[in-house]
């Protein structure tokens, strides 16, 4: 693995927000945001062809930035792509338009690189409800690829009490070294939005490098899980591309069953809430897709310089997001998926790394 950027008093910061009808956010997130950047960052704001008012208050509320217009909804990892190519910083920061930073967040996300922690990648501590609770403060990863905010709902920051490693980023507050960005090729623009973080994410650990959480870098995030029905479709179709994608081989094998099973109670819990039609289409999306899947994996896999166990041991056993209800605490479906991991842990921890 290349060395880690190392950080440099003229190291710039560009961040960079990608906006959809986003007018009503941007005007409690800007002026936050410009207030604390230094006169060598910059700001970069995407807009994927917003109807509302975004623009004019982009110009009237941050005149310096760089505006890109994508002349159509090109989804967020997309967007954050183009934006990050316009970018000119040496530090890379994806914001979200409705994720307000509070005093002194710049200083905090900016201290990994100076601090010269060696982090491949970092994000603040995210919270929702004016700061009350965590919107997340690091996200989770099940052996499935269900993935979800870490403690969402505690009261912040939850069990943040220093800065500490992560199983995957949120994009809604995440900083990457342009170097590490480039090395990693950026966010799967085919993804539209959803999971590209998570598939982020588990690129830059497969290359060696560390995720970390700075808890004195934090956003106000305002967040509702709810986005309408097409947001199960991304998410399983996006799930499933980053399995194929990004776990190593031996892990892939171990848990194809658990991914059968997985498959099978997601069809009942879909029937049961409304969304099988959108279940079903986003299967069959990553399905038609799997061949050009295959074509990424191994260009990610040929990055892989940590062993399956390293990459295995970020992932949990356990279901128990608040998003996922009651069903997945339950004691015995707790302890045959620990029974499970624990197998599978066994079978890919102490072999050659191919």
């Amino acid at each position: 693995m290349p060395p880690p950027v190392q950080p440099d008093a003229e190291t710039r910061l560009s961040v960079v927000v990608v906006a959809y009808n986003s007018a009503a956010a941007l005007t409690l997130t800007l002026p936050a945001l410009v207030a604390q950047l230094g006169p060598r960052d910059e700001l970069v704001v995407v807009d994927n062809d917003s109807s509302d008012a975004t623009l004019a208050v982009v110009r009237e509320l941050a005149p310096g930035a760089v505006v890109l217009q994508t002349g159509r909804n090109a989804g967020f990892a997309a967007a954050a792509n183009a934006g990050a190519a316009a970018a000119t910083g040496e530090l890379l920061l994806f914001l979200n338009p409705d994720a307000r930073p509070a005093p002194g967040f710049v200083e905090g996300i900016t201290a990994p690189l100076r601090d010269a922690r060696g982090w491949g990648a970092w994000m603040g501590l995210v919270t929702a409800e004016d700061g009350r609770v965590v919107n997340t403060n690091g996200g989770v990863v099940h052996f499935t690829g269900i993935a979800w905010a870490g403690e969402a709902g505690a009261p912040a920051p939850g069990s943040l009490t220093g800065a500490r490693e992560a199983a995957f980023l949120s994009g809604a507050c995440l900083a990457v070294p342009r170097a590490e960005w480039e090395r990693a090729g950026g966010f799967p623009g085919s993804y539209f939005m959803y999971f590209e973080d998570v598939d982020l994410s588990l690129r830059i650990r497969l290359a060696g490098g560390r995720l970390g959480v700075e808890p004195s870098a934090v956003v106000d995030h305002d967040y509702t899980f709810a986005k309408g029905l097409e947001k199960w479709r991304l998410l399983e179709r996006n799930r499933w591309a980053t399995v194929v994608r990004c776990y190593p081989g031996r892990l892939l094998i171990a848990v194809a069953p658990a991914l059968l099973a997985t498959e099978l109670a997601l069809l009942i819990v879909a029937a049961s809430g409304g969304w099988l039609p959108q279940k079903l289409r986003g299967t069959a999306e990553a399905l038609r897709r799997l061949p050009g899947l295959l074509r990424e994996r191994r260009a990610i896999q040929a990055t892989r310089v940590i062993p399956t166990s390293e990459f295995a041991r970020w992932l949990t056993p356990d279901l128990d997001s608040a998003y996922l209800g009651r069903a997945g605490q339950l004691a015995p479906l707790r302890w045959a998926l620990r029974a499970y991991w624990r197998a599978a842990l066994s079978a890919v921890g102490e072999r050659p790394l191919r």
